[in-house]
């Protein structure tokens, strides 16, 4: 029973991720962004606080848990 709920949570992890990563944007800015100065603006600085940033931060937490609950579905128990 715990392991088919531990299945559905991962499914549902593993759809966020996908979802998550569609909404980010492209980070390819390329030669052009450093040399205009992109990193240097008021969004370089402060993308923590904007919707951006907030899309890394749980993309990142998303990531950790999915290979948590890898692992842990892998064992055999």
């Amino acid at each position: 029973m715990l392991r088919t709920i531990v299945t559905v949570v991962f499914i549902a992890i593993c759809i966020a991720l996908v979802i998550l990563v569609m909404l980010q944007e492209s980070k390819s800015s390329g030669f052009t962004g450093t040399v205009g100065g992109m990193a240097d603006s008021y969004w370089g600085k402060n993308k923590g606080r904007s919707m951006e940033g907030k899309l890394v931060k749980w993309t990142t937490i998303l990531t950790v848990v999915f290979f948590v609950l890898t692992v842990v579905l892998n064992m055999n128990w």
